[in-house]
């Protein structure tokens, strides 16, 4: 099964400690190590640790750069520094989202795009067919780098130990370069994906392994895509996929605060997300919970109380933490009320559900 997938630097250490391997966008990823729910009480209350080097870099150079990514991205890319990194989205000419990426700023005419596993090879196609009137060079640099995510409440207190600096004034999408960590340089970033503090240290590739026994040696929970996965649903973070899409726009996939259609330069994808700015987008995404039972899986139809289809679930979970039935889901934006009772179908069941908020987090 494994022989025709790609492989981090790790996948012979997670075969080795018997974690169960799985296909996902084309790698041979740990899915879980000990049970997908343990790993997720375990980033809630103390400190896991993900193997993200499958994730995709792509790397922007030249004496325009900073014009070319303000083009391809949707957000506003003049505010990131070297010391802060971006949460964005690579749109469409309809705003569709080709992928949500964080960009990062090695210096004044280099940026560095963290992409989608998945999407790694269409992304760069993508990006390098637009750069052709700016003098940019785009290198996918992905096999150079290994990502590992620290996540958890301890997750500070843990690493601290072992950088010469103060990490106690470090903010979301906060960022410090060549960083000295067990002998290795690291780039150290505030970020992650379960909806707790938590770093990603970004090392070059043949370096993970050190890294990563490093962490286990001292108590770390090795973790898998199990638990990214609820955790992260739990935190109302979307998935490219399955709550993002190249036909869902930020304004309807929940990520507004990545799209600024009103600044002045233009980007792909401007004019329909300015419309959706001024007007409104018609679907809205929504954080569901179920009242009756059954959990709720991507492409189940969402219901009024009377029976009408007014959306989609696109992921949907059972929290390890609470136990409920949990899911985001995509309906039409005047359907919208909190706390509004809905219907899933759930193969040929119709289940009471109702509208909350997409973060779900109960501590």
């Amino acid at each position: 099964m494994t022989n025709d997938l790609k492989k981090t630097p790790l996948y012979q250490t997670f075969v080795d400690n018997d974690a169960k391997i799985v296909e996902f966008g084309g790698w041979a990823m740990p899915v879980q190590f000990s049970s997908i729910k343990e790993e997720h009480i375990a980033v809630r209350t103390g400190v896991g640790i993900f193997d993200v080097s499958h994730m995709g870099e792509i790397l922007i150079t030249g004496s325009e750069s900073a014009q070319f990514i303000q083009y391809m991205l949707s957000n506003d890319t003049n505010l990131i520094t070297t010391e802060k990194a971006q949460y964005t989205a690579l749109c469409n000419e309809n705003g569709g989202i080709i992928d949500d990426l964080i960009t990062y700023k090695l210096d004044q005419d280099t940026f560095l795009l963290v992409v989608n596993a998945a999407n790694t090879d269409k992304d760069f196609n993508w990006i390098k067919s637009n750069s052709s009137n700016f003098n940019v060079e785009v290198e996918n640099v992905s096999d150079q780098y290994g990502q590992l995510a620290i996540q958890g409440p301890k997750a500070r207190k843990l690493i601290q130990q072992d950088v010469d600096f103060d990490l106690s004034s470090m903010k979301p999408f906060d960022v410090v370069h060549s960083v000295s960590y067990l002998g290795k340089t690291i780039m150290l970033s505030q970020s992650g994906y379960t909806g707790e503090d938590g770093f990603e240290i970004y090392c070059k590739a043949e370096d993970c392994v050190a890294l990563w026994n490093h962490f286990i040696k001292h108590g770390v929970t090795p973790c898998g895509l199990g638990s990214r996965d609820t955790l992260r649903l739990e935190a109302g973070l979307p998935l490219h996929g399955q709550d993002l899409s190249e036909t869902i726009t930020p304004y309807e996939g929940g990520i507004a605060f990545a799209a600024k259609p009103l600044i002045e330069p233009d980007f792909i994808g401007k004019s329909v997300l300015k419309e959706q700015k001024e007007n409104g987008a018609k679907r809205r995404t929504i954080g569901i919970e179920i009242i009756d039972k059954g959990i709720p899986r991507t492409g189940y139809e969402v219901l009024d109380i009377e029976g009408s289809r007014i959306g989609e679930v696109t992921s949907g979970t059972q929290s390890p933490k609470s136990g409920k039935s949990i899911g985001l889901a995509i309906i039409d934006r005047d359907q919208f009320e909190l706390d509004k009772e809905i219907l899933i179908q759930i193969r040929k069941r119709q289940v009471k559900a109702k509208i909350v908020k997409k973060n779900q987090i109960t501590k």
